[in-house]
């Protein structure tokens, strides 16, 4: 089956959760020496730029990618559901990609809220590592707020990458150094949803580029330890 609310052109499935039904999209390598599931924000689906990327380009590279939309989304409703049924989403969908592809180390994911939720998740999931697109360190304009703890007891290497104007949280206002196991790569001139401007050196394809190389290097290093 195919869904609106999914990434077009992949083919899915339906994902029983606590929650309501889940849409799950796999894109695969042929041989993947690991997989990737990522979840998206409170804001979009899995068709954002960052998330359709990584689904065209890390597979071909020997990474198989799975793209989740959480209930909220499958049934049409505008505002995200709160975060613990977010984590029972990813869970669910963790069940079932375990199921098709047993054997091979699983990496969770996603933007912003899905990114926190694979960080709460990573250590219950058996994930070995933990991919954060647009970690929102805290909301707009409230600092105060941080969520850093959620990055600082993950359990596994976590690679937080994060766009240079991120209202949500600039690369400036992280510690330095970063919790234990966390690093980061910093996109120029993305904002939350990693988007330039019309006009910016480097552009929209060349960061993209730059987010797929990042997040391939970090997996070659710290996932499969440069099995491929």
């Amino acid at each position: 089956m195919t869904d609106e609310t999914g990434l077009p052109g992949v083919p899915g499935r339906t994902v029983d959760t606590p929650h309501g039904p889940g849409l799950l999209q796999v894109v695969d390598a042929d041989e993947p020496v690991a997989l990737l599931l990522l979840s998206h924000g409170a804001g979009a689906g899995v068709d954002t730029r960052d998330l359709a990327a990584l689904a065209e380009l890390l597979p071909p590279q020997g990474f198989s990618v799975a793209l989740f939309t959480q209930p909220w989304r499958v049934a049409g409703r505008k505002v995200a559901t709160p975060p613990a049924t977010l984590d029972a989403g990813l869970a669910a969908a963790a069940a079932a990609v375990a199921e098709s592809h047993a054997g091979v180390p699983l990496v969770l994911g996603g933007r912003s809220a899905g990114a926190r939720s694979a960080c709460r998740s990573a250590r219950d999931l058996g994930a070995v590592g933990v991919l954060a697109l647009s970690f929102p360190l805290h909301p707009p304009g409230k600092p105060e707020r941080s969520r850093l703890p959620e990055l600082s007891d993950v359990g596994v290497p976590v690679l937080v990458v994060q766009g240079e104007r991120d209202t949500m949280g600039r690369p400036e206002e992280y510690p330095d150094p970063m919790p234990d196991g966390v690093e980061m790569g910093v996109l120029p001139g993305a904002d939350h949803g990693l988007k330039v401007g019309a006009r910016a050196e480097p552009g929209q394809d060349d960061v993209l580029a730059m987010l797929v190389e990042t997040t391939l290097e970090w997996l070659v290093r710290e996932v499969v330890g440069g099995s491929v």
